[in-house]
């Protein structure tokens, strides 16, 4: 709704407009399953950058009063509102900036094999941003797969080893999952993986931007070139001794009553939810005394606050501010018809 309006110093839910990133391994499910229409661009289209504030740029409101403002605009004019009693980030040039990033993964090749560095490898190598991240599978085509983790068999030495040899046998000593929709997997800082061709995701992370490329798989860009490898940064920020599976598996039963799974409730930086709802359901800032995060997934969803009311298209997010208190989101399903919504909290 285009008549929500800044009462009293208190914000509204908040929609963003996208920004599309091209990737050479970019994909077709963004137009496909999420019915985007997206811009006419050299290469695919691989990322949907949902909510960001970065210090090259930030999402632009894309609705009421506030409308044409950026993320970052919102965070000096009402950064206790906005994010309550949760940190923000602190960018090099002395700027507080947004803590979270959110965006959409659309794949159609596999990307590289990577890892994030964490505080301390930042430290080691005197450069880069920490980044943890949770990812929540929307869609995913047949034989699609997501790497995460090195296998339990393989040793450092053999690891080491195989990045000199052919991609397949790499693929064979990292584990491998297929990508269905409603397991989510937990990216923590030092954990190799790689998204799979074929696999459409919500990705929910640390706002930060530094990624190491481990391997390539040979790709060869469209003017012949390859993308830079950072193997030495690489090897300072894997952790080899992580065997656990990232997997969290999503539940499959029915029910024809609201339910909530917890997907991750361990990690500093966020907590995230999967609600599945029938009907209409409560929730409160106050619970947490930060912003919430409403990501839905495959239907449309309804935020009803006291300022008003704001309809989350099926792939969009809408931040809550901290300053809301209890809302309500109603599910735009039919008879038998059960919406997921991921839910994030700082």
């Amino acid at each position: 709704m285009d008549d929500l309006q800044v009462t009293n110093g208190e914000l509204y839910p908040l929609l963003f407009i996208p920004a599309y990133a091209e990737r050479i391994w970019g994909g077709t499910q963004l137009e496909n399953k999420l019915g985007r229409t997206l811009p006419q661009c050299k290469l695919p289209v691989g990322e949907a950058w949902e909510l960001y504030d970065r210090p090259e740029g930030a999402s632009i409101v894309e609705n009421g009063s506030l409308k044409g403002k950026s993320l970052h605009d919102l965070m000096r004019e009402y950064r206790t509102g906005l994010l309550g009693s949760a940190a923000g980030c602190a960018g090099k040039d002395g700027e507080e900036y947004f803590p979270l990033l959110v965006k959409i993964i659309d794949a159609a090749q596999i990307l590289s094999l990577q890892v994030h560095p964490s505080a301390a490898h930042c430290r080691i190598l005197g450069k880069g941003e920490e980044k943890n991240e949770l990812w929540y599978i929307i869609h995913a085509q047949k034989d699609a797969k997501i790497y995460a983790g090195l296998s339990p068999r393989v040793s450092k030495t053999q690891f080491l080893d195989s990045l000199e040899g052919d991609s397949g046998e790499l693929k064979e000593l990292l584990q491998s999952f297929d990508a269905c929709p409603g397991d989510a997997y937990f990216i923590y800082a030092g954990r190799l993986h790689a998204i799979g061709g074929g696999v459409l995701l919500l990705e929910i992370q640390q706002n930060s931007d530094t990624t190491y490329r481990v391997n390539d798989w040979g790709r060869i860009a469209p003017d012949g070139s390859r993308r830079e490898l950072h193997i030495a940064e690489s090897m300072t920020c894997i952790d080899f001794t992580d065997r656990t599976v990232a997997r969290i598996t999503g539940p499959s039963d029915s029910s024809f009553h609201n339910r909530k799974y917890t997907i991750l409730d361990d990690c500093r930086y966020f907590q995230v939810t999967n609600l599945k709802l029938v009907e209409e359901i409560y929730q409160s800032t106050e619970s947490t005394g930060s912003f919430h995060l409403v990501s839905a997934i495959d239907h449309a969803v309804e935020v009803v606050t006291a300022s008003g009311k704001v309809l989350v298209p099926a792939g969009r997010t809408c931040l809550v501010p901290a300053s809301t208190g209890r809302y309500s989101l109603v599910p735009q399903v039919g008879e038998g018809e059960t919406a997921n919504v991921v839910l994030t909290a700082r």
